[in-house]
């Protein structure tokens, strides 16, 4: 079954204790898309300038990604530059140029109606609630947003939060949205603003989901790990990965179940692993899922006790 994500296709500048990259392929519908194309179909509503080309174009193509939800326009497209030299779980921004993304209007085609499954990546609330009420028939909706919108644009956030059934924020986030500083409190207030679950991200620790109702069988708060990794390139991009992961896994079952959300996270930690081995989408770019398939079994292992 389709996904249709919505958000930024960028290019990135990047600097680590790892090397440098300048204008890699980015943005979080990008690293999204490119996880959860490995699961299912996916289709982007996005905007890129005339600096986006056949080389990009090539990448989204490359996974049968479908990009007729991608607007071009004239200018350029967002750019985002940072470093991770201090603390590789922080990053530093240096400059943030929004380019043709600050004028961003998102179009749906038709053809993009039917999804039932439906991604809101980190961009204006506004925007996001407007493509929720444009798409009332998707089955799933989950979405993402970041503490720059919680701080600034709180009411229009908490509109979006009603039509969530699944919100994928960081730890940080979660505690700044509730006004909470205790993770477990916090959570079930972001619950009573309206998800059905919310995906907390832990980063290099792995990640929690958390119930509405936590008493219904196999409903529990369920924590994923992450994998243990000798080298750590870039972080960019890991938690749209997860997401991808996550979310493209759920779209690929015939049925959501407790053990199917339980089976998803541990996919969304196995694409976010991937994403930091390498600068930007590089590792993404060359996945093939019997890697996913067999990286998703030593997370398995990982968790066994006997």
């Amino acid at each position: 079954m389709a996904i249709t994500v919505v958000g930024s296709v960028a290019f990135d500048s990047i600097e680590t204790p790892a090397g440098k990259r300048d204008r890699c392929l980015g943005g979080a519908a990008t690293y999204f898309s490119l996880a959860a194309s490995y699961f299912t179909d996916v289709r982007v509503i996005a905007v890129v300038g005339e600096d986006f080309g056949p080389a990009e174009e090539a990448v989204f193509r490359n996974h049968n990604i479908d990009t007729r939800g991608i607007e071009r326009a004239a200018g350029k497209s967002f750019f985002w530059q940072g470093s991770y030299l201090d603390n590789l779980n922080e990053a530093k921004t240096h400059a943030t140029e929004l380019n043709v993304f600050g004028a961003f209007q998102p179009k749906i085609p038709d053809e993009y109606r039917d999804s039932e499954f439906l991604f809101l990546a980190n961009i204006d609330p506004v925007l996001q609630r407007r493509v929720r009420e444009a798409m009332p028939q998707a089955r799933l909706v989950a979405g993402d947003t970041m503490n720059y919108w919680i701080k600034d644009h709180r009411p229009a956030l908490l509109q979006v939060l009603k039509g969530l059934d699944v919100l994928l924020i960081n730890d940080t986030e979660t505690r700044m949205l509730a006004g909470n500083s205790n993770l477990v409190k916090a959570a079930r207030a972001v619950l009573d603003m309206g998800p059905r679950m919310l995906v907390v991200k832990h980063g290099e620790y792995g990640a929690t989901v958390f119930h509405k109702s936590d008493h219904e069988a196999g409903a529990r708060p369920f924590r994923a790990p992450a994998l243990p990794l000798e080298e750590v390139m870039d972080p960019t991009g890991a938690g749209d990965s997860f997401a991808g992961g996550f979310f493209g896994y759920l779209a690929s079952q015939p049925t959501l179940t407790p053990a199917t959300f339980r089976r998803a996270m541990f996919y969304g930690s196995v694409m976010g692993s991937f994403t930091v081995e390498r600068f930007g989408t590089e590792r993404l770019q060359q996945l093939s899922r019997e890697e996913i398939d067999e990286r998703f079994n030593l997370f398995r292992e990982l968790t066994h006790l006997d």
